[in-house]
């Protein structure tokens, strides 16, 4: 059981590598770094924990989550656009609570590099990050 976990393990970090990989293509001014990547004692999720580097004017492709996400900005000045609510910019050491499944853009509109620390609650088996129109 423990190889049929690693093997859907494996295929979901190289499809996500991929998702990534895509958006990275769409967007070469953002750079994620994937820091921590585990199952919880929760049941059907896992936690992600990333640092994700903006250019400047670097602004990041409208897409959703299978789950939360609380995005701490560790440098800089980034723009959240989330669907159905009013833009709010945060600044070094502030933080954002993004829901489950809510699309949302984010853009760094201040004058040097931004990066945040994106921490993830999502669901096992899934690509973590889905692209919306």
């Amino acid at each position: 059981m423990n190889v049929l976990k690693s093997i859907v393990a494996a295929g979901l970090i190289t499809g996500t590598a991929f998702v990534l990989s895509a958006q990275a293509q769409q967007n070469s001014q953002l750079q994620r770094t994937d820091l921590v990547h585990n199952d919880i004692s929760a049941p059907g999720l896992k936690i992600v924990q990333a640092r994700v580097d903006f250019a400047p004017g670097a602004i990041s492709i409208k897409h959703s989550h299978p789950g939360e996400e609380v995005a701490f900005v560790l440098e800089g000045s980034i723009e959240y656009q989330l669907e159905g609510r009013s833009p709010v910019t945060l600044k070094t050491g502030q933080s954002l609570f993004i829901p489950a499944g809510t699309a949302h853009i984010a853009k760094n509109v201040g004058d040097g590099d931004a990066s945040e620390l994106a921490t993830y609650v999502v669901k096992r088996d899934v690509p973590l990050v889905v692209q919306e129109k």
